[in-house]
């Protein structure tokens, strides 16, 4: 069949490189794509959100499935569209896919369903949220807060303040850091304790299967310093979750959340993520994101080994528990090479050296987010985020250390990284 793909990341090169190891497709779209999607698919001239005209291309292109890499299409219903024409397609839709355009509502949601997370409170201005902050209801002045934008920000709307003087900072400097639609509402929270962890799940409804568990490094900095970004690189390792654990979080936050979605007339079908912090208390949810993460997505689908198409499949009518989903054995780790400048205004129109040399290393995979074609069969830097460098390996240490070795072969001017990706 004709698969379409949309969004633009390092995630939908990924997604479309799954689809590309399957002969159950015979054509991949992705809309819009970079150069490297460029390579394994046909790109489409359509941005992920003008929602109607990728269903007007998916109806004219005999499109048989639909796989949605991001959140801004979800938010707006692409899903709903889709399903209103008849058409097949991955992930959940605008109503459940609140659980991440709100966290307020996802808040919510986990209040009525019992699900543990951090104490919170919603304000619905910034300066509601300032004066929440300064009554002292909300812990006293030496306490951490973590202040949350309530809609999406593109990773970038959480604030670990390490004070009251510091929260009262990042609500008045928000608007400005993701834009006021996104800063309507303030959300403050406890901070909690412990080392974060991610689960992702493909979803049916209410039958779902785990995938491995990933660790993301989400500051800029190396020692976790500086401003949060879209994720600088993530690893998966069987040591971050044990069974016992990973049981514990089936029972108490997985499955009241589907249950909890169905029973509010919203079941939820596609990629589950779930952010969690693993608390002296046990797990707690810290959010919920409703489609693969970035660059999550890359370190979980390389060590995929079952047909991506079944899996798809299984989700759309309902029988993941009839599939067995393989896994590689061991670890694997992705690096996020990024532009001079990110987060903030980063330079672009950089000629990236080296392509070829690190993907062709053997076990490693070279993901693109932020790239295009330049003059002369060039790869040009377009975006913040460019590159994920990707590696498989027998464990955590091996996946590193080939990862860094194919990150070695890359430059351009002003190429930032982290290099305690993992540690």
């Amino acid at each position: 069949m004709n698969v379409l793909v949309v969004g633009t990341g390092g995630r939908e090169h990924a997604i479309c490189r799954s689809f590309r190891k399957t002969s159950k497709v015979e054509r991949i779209f992705c809309a819009s794509g970079n150069a490297g999607i460029a390579q394994v698919a046909e790109c489409v001239d359509i941005r992920p959100d003008d929602v109607h005209a990728l269903a007007d291309f998916a109806a004219a292109n005999a499109i048989g499935l639909t796989f949605v890499g991001g959140e801004v299409s979800l938010a707006l219903g692409i899903v709903d569209e889709f399903e209103r024409r008849g058409m097949r397609i991955i992930g959940p839709n605008r109503e459940a896919a609140q659980l991440e355009s709100s966290k307020s509502f996802a808040k919510d949601f986990m209040a009525r369903h019992g699900i543990p997370t951090a104490k919170y409170v919603t304000s619905h201005s910034p300066g509601f949220a300032v004066l929440e902050l300064e009554s002292g209801d909300f812990g006293n002045p030496s306490t951490p807060v973590v202040v949350k934008a309530d809609g999406l920000a593109a990773g970038k709307g959480v604030v670990v303040a390490k004070d009251r003087a510091e929260a009262i900072v990042a609500i008045n400097e928000m608007n400005d850091l993701v834009g006021t639609a996104a800063a309507a509402k303030i959300v403050l929270e406890e901070c909690l304790i412990g080392k974060e962890v991610s689960l992702l799940v493909f979803a049916d409804g209410e039958q779902f299967a785990v995938m491995p568990p990933t660790r993301d490094h989400k500051r800029i900095g190396e020692g976790d310093t500086g401003p949060n970004t879209g994720g600088m690189g993530t690893i998966t390792d069987a040591s971050l979750l044990s069974d016992a654990q990973i049981a514990d979080i089936t029972s108490a936050i997985i499955v009241p959340t589907l249950r909890g979605c169905v029973r509010e007339g919203y079941a939820f079908r596609g990629v589950l993520f779930i952010g969690l912090m693993m608390t002296r208390d046990g797990a707690k949810v810290l959010e919920y994101n409703v489609r693969f993460g970035d660059p999550e997505t890359q370190v979980i689908l390389v060590r995929l080994e079952t047909d991506f198409v079944d899996i798809c499949e299984a989700m759309l009518i309902g029988t993941l528990n009839d599939i067995e989903i393989k896994w590689r054995p061991g670890s694997s780790a992705c690096v996020v090479l990024a532009s001079e400048g990110y987060p903030a205004k980063s330079r672009i129109g950089n000629v990236i050296q080296g392509l070829d040399d690190a993907a062709g290393i053997e076990g490693v995979e070279v993901f693109h987010a932020g790239t295009a074609n330049g003059p002369d069969d060039s790869i040009v830097t377009v975006g913040g985020r460019v590159l994920g460098v990707t590696a498989t390996g027998d464990d955590i240490s091996s996946a590193l250390t080939l990862a860094y070795s194919a990150v070695a072969k890359i430059s351009w001017p002003g190429m930032q990284y982290r290099r305690d990706i993992g540690k």
